[in-house]
């Protein structure tokens, strides 16, 4: 059965930085990629940056220089590292693995950045 365990999230003040960390226990076959998305309060979830298991990323744009995308395959990890976090940043962020059969999530972990 596979698990993914996210951690990190927290109340941060606008301009400040937190880190996401995604571990998946279990059996994968063959990760293609890993994500985050989030989904905040009235909203649809959206993807928020992407990682291959080749290592190309994408991002929204939202977030494109701010935040950075990063994965251990050896370890099916994938971070998130955010920085200068604004209010709109505000959402439960999952985390997301895609195989080659199946496609994972985590349970999400909320990301509060006070206006």
């Amino acid at each position: 059965q596979v698990q993914l365990v996210e951690s990190g999230g927290g109340l941060v003040q606008a301009g400040g930085s937190l880190r996401l960390s995604c571990a998946a226990s279990g059996s994968i076959f063959r990760v293609n990629a890993m994500g985050w998305y989030r989904q905040a309060p009235g909203k649809q979830r959206e993807l928020v940056a992407s990682i291959t298991s080749g290592g190309s990323t994408n991002y929204v744009d939202s977030v494109k220089g701010r935040f950075t995308i990063s994965s251990d395959n050896a370890k099916n990890t994938v971070y998130l590292q955010m920085n200068s976090l604004k209010p709109e940043d505000t959402a439960v962020y999952y985390c997301n693995v895609r195989g080659t059969f199946d496609s994972y999530w985590g349970q999400g972990t909320q990301v509060t950045v006070p206006s």
